[in-house]
């Protein structure tokens, strides 16, 4: 009898968020796939998991694939987990799943923590309708796909890093419009949760002066394709 995938979301920010099913999964599990087993470590304290765990990343995900799957089929249960929110997302987890599904292994996702949502809603932008970008082409093609973002008419989130920020909110003001709505969420869930929000313009200035720490989401209102009066109300929610 084969066993099972599990893919693990886990906390964002606060360690509070993770669900009790999610800690009985890994409790349960035979081994426990990390994208950083040192920061996972933490958790697994918190929550007094003792399950093995081993590096499984980006780097390393190739190569370990083959006898992972290997595991499962002689009836192991693994769970899959990443630094923070849900595997697949913008980090390892679709190479595993998918050999999980070409070798007619059983995989379930646990329902959990993602940045993208929170920021999304909290955003205050349009979200019955989105799409999501996650992290922009560093360079090849990155020209090419923002002007292709600017067309977009659903809202939009991306994933950016904290020194990249300034820089792709002017960029983005380039191509979609200055006056563009727009909202930069970051370290959400934690002590120094904070939304801004305003014009692209008036985004890509204030990030200028004021280098952010922490994780970044980016959340930009879609194209309407007629003029629309907007009450510009530019203010800041702190939240912890």
């Amino acid at each position: 009898m084969s066993g099972k995938l599990y893919i693990v979301p886990t906390p964002v920010g606060n360690l509070d968020d993770m669900t009790p099913r999610a800690v009985q999964v890994l409790r349960q599990a035979d081994l426990i796939l990390a994208e950083d087993t040192r920061t996972s470590a933490v958790l697994m304290k918190k929550f007094d998991i003792s399950t093995p765990m081993m590096s499984h990343h980006k780097f390393n995900e190739h190569a370990t694939v083959a006898p992972i799957i290997q595991r499962i089929a002689a009836g192991e249960t693994i769970a899959l987990v990443s630094d923070a929110g849900t595997p697949g997302i913008s980090d390892p987890g679709f190479l595993l799943s998918r050999e999980c599904r070409q070798h007619d292994l059983p995989v379930e996702t646990l329902p959990g923590a993602t940045a993208l949502i929170p920021a999304l809603v909290n955003s205050g932008l349009p979200c019955d309708r989105f799409t999501f970008e996650g992290f922009l082409p560093p360079k090849k093609g990155r020209s090419t796909r923002l002007k292709e973002l600017a067309e977009e008419p659903r809202t939009f989130v991306i994933y950016e890093s904290p020194l990249r920020l300034a820089r792709t909110l002017s960029e983005l003001a380039a191509v979609c419009g200055g006056d563009r709505m727009a909202a930069v969420c970051r370290e959400i869930s934690k002590l120094h949760d904070t939304t801004h929000r305003g014009t692209l313009g008036e985004l890509a200035e204030e990030f200028q002066m004021n280098i952010p720490k922490g994780e970044i989401v980016i959340v930009i209102d879609g194209k309407k394709n007629e003029p629309r009066s907007v009450h510009r109300n530019k203010y800041k929610d702190n939240e912890s």
